[in-house]
């Protein structure tokens, strides 16, 4: 939907072009070439928009990034955080910044010659389970055959984003009583409401319920909700910022914390959160519902926790896969990307097979 190139010259003279470009969900292109060839840096963020998250880094961040040094991460990602923040705090100029922040870290560790994980200290983990996380189906026959289908393929959860109660305990009868099973109901009730609910679902012995409360940042709703409900509830892929984390944290809301690095500020701010949820004793389960290179980081910043964590993966079937095998499923297991940076660059002539333009 979008196309911006622009070169400039670096510190260490090499030249960088920036590429953007949108196909359903935003993905963010950075290409770095100098004398030894070419380092493709990409970036992708979810977002229901094709058209606000290029506009908002072509025309707010590119020309605040322009001949800045970018190995220094951590300063430049706090300048321009600042910079913008009058722009909102949230949304497409956030979105940008993640995506930014990512492909910062992807150019860093090959610079390095080391995996984002390597940088970082070292995984822990090799490969970490996956659980499916449906679509919304609003049908019962089509969530008993998603569930067991994603089952049947290796998934080691199941994670429903039904708002029917009847729905889950449809899912639960066909999978069992050992199956973790979740429900994501992505912010729509009140305290009583979500306690009514609660009531309905016990039964279906929940590992957790995803954002019952309206409006998400209420983590004084969010608590009551835990406290009388006896359901594990997870929450943290709307948090804008790590303080909205320390926030939620502190008022002990949540038994889980969901921050995703395409949405919170990429790479740096994730790390932030993780030594939170260090210092709160509260486990972190990564927001990662997509295949491009938000989800290597995903991976990456994963394989850091010392508990194997599950992995959030997107229960649909690429037409085209620009991510190769790096995305994929291995009977239920996502293996860590063992190259350089985030350990993997798309395949651009499918990047630019699907680029959605625009009409007229």
């Amino acid at each position: 939907a979008a196309r911006a190139a622009a070169r400039s010259q670096a510190n260490d003279g090499s030249q960088f072009e920036r590429l953007v470009c949108a196909a359903g969900p935003a993905l963010l292109q950075f290409f770095a070439t100098d004398e030894v060839g070419t380092l493709r840096l990409t970036c992708r963020v979810l977002h229901e928009s094709v058209t606000s998250f290029p506009w908002a880094f072509e025309h707010l961040v590119a020309p605040l990034v322009i001949d800045q040094d970018e190995s220094d991460i951590s300063g430049l990602m706090e300048r321009l955080t600042r910079q913008l923040h009058i722009l909102g705090r949230s949304g497409a100029v956030t979105y940008a910044l993640s995506g930014l922040d990512i492909a910062l870290w992807d150019m860093a560790g090959k610079k390095a010659n080391q995996s984002i994980g390597e940088m970082l200290g070292g995984p822990k983990h090799t490969q970490l389970p996956a659980y499916a996380s449906l679509m919304r189906y609003g049908c019962e026959q089509l969530v008993k055959d998603n569930s067991m289908r994603a089952l049947n393929q290796g998934f080691k959860g199941i994670k429903l984003h039904e708002t029917q109660v009847g729905l889950v305990h449809a899912a639960r009868s066909v999978l069992g009583p050992h199956v973790p099973l979740m429900m994501d109901v992505n912010c729509p009730w009140s305290i009583e409401e979500s306690l009514r609910a609660a009531e309905e679902l016990c039964s279906a012995e929940l590992y957790w319920l995803e954002e019952p409360i309206w409006p998400p940042e209420d983590f004084e709703a969010l608590q009551q909700v835990r406290t009388q409900s006896g359901i594990r509830i997870a929450a943290g892929e709307n948090n804008i910022s790590v303080l909205h984390f320390e926030q939620m944290l502190k008022a002990q809301s949540v038994d889980f914390i969901q921050p995703s690095v395409t949405k919170i500020g990429g790479i740096s701010a994730f790390l932030k959160v993780m030594a939170l949820s260090d210092q709160h004793q509260v486990p972190l389960m990564p927001h990662s519902p997509y295949f491009g290179p938000g989800f290597l980081a995903s991976l990456h910043l994963a394989s850091l926790l010392e508990e194997e964590v599950m992995i959030e993966y997107s229960f649909a079937d690429l037409g085209a896969n620009p991510m190769g095998s790096a995305v994929l499923l291995d009977q239920g297991f996502l293996k860590i990307p063992q190259g350089p940076g985030l350990g993997q660059d798309p395949e651009l002539d499918i990047l630019r097979e699907f680029r959605v333009r625009p009409q007229g």
